[in-house]
């Protein structure tokens, strides 16, 4: 069974989605470590209400990034986690933490990807005038939104849509596709190549 810590920052949607697919048996895998640099996360309470281990750690304690990376590394060597999962974590890791979990850490990212990275990347879909968008799951490597693409799903961009119409179409679809690549990966279903991602078909 995966063992698996997530990384947030806000809400916890699609901690809430992935919680709920191991529940219901669809992903192998347990969630050691529920980890937060926000202490009003709403994602903290989602945790505490799953019976998850939850860790508020403020980087403001810490007299370097370094210093608060190591912290992080040696909670998630101390509880056995083989994946780490972002979900809404707003701040960047360092190529050496990145390093350290080679093809180990994934995100999602709002919009498909090579397209609109960073932030705000639903305004600047809408800004830019395309009629598609979406998400992206995706290894994390040393730039930004830069890694191997495991899933990705569509959203149709209205004529109308603002920025928070976008999102809330884009939400629903990552709470489809993050699972679904956690449960890939659970399975030992991945394999990289390169840039390319295969997926091995799952044995009848």
């Amino acid at each position: 069974m995966l063992k698996i810590a997530v990384f947030a920052s806000g809400r916890g949607s699609n901690f809430q989605s992935i919680i709920d697919n191991i529940k219901n048996g669809k992903i192998p895998a347990e969630v050691k470590l529920l980890i937060s640099d926000n202490q009003d996360a709403g994602v903290l309470k989602r945790a505490e209400s799953e019976n998850i281990e939850h860790l508020f750690i403020d980087p403001a304690h810490f007299e370097t990034k370094a210093d608060y990376e190591e912290e992080l590394i040696g909670l998630l060597k101390n509880a056995g986690v083989e994946l780490v999962v972002l979900a809404g974590y707003m701040r960047i890791l360092s190529p050496l933490f990145v390093r350290h979990f080679k093809n180990k850490i994934i995100n999602i990212h709002p919009s498909l990807l090579p397209a609109f990275k960073g932030l705000n990347a639903q305004k600047q879909a809408v800004k830019y005038g395309v009629k598609y968008s979406g998400c992206t799951v995706h290894f994390v490597d040393q730039g930004m939104d830069t890694g191997p693409i495991i899933k990705q799903a569509v959203v149709e961009v209205k004529e109308d849509d603002n920025a928070d119409d976008l999102a809330a179409r884009i939400l629903k679809k990552e709470h489809k596709i993050y699972p679904e690549a956690v449960k890939l990966i659970a399975e030992g279903r991945i394999k990289i190549e390169g840039r390319k991602v295969k997926i091995i078909k799952e044995e009848k």
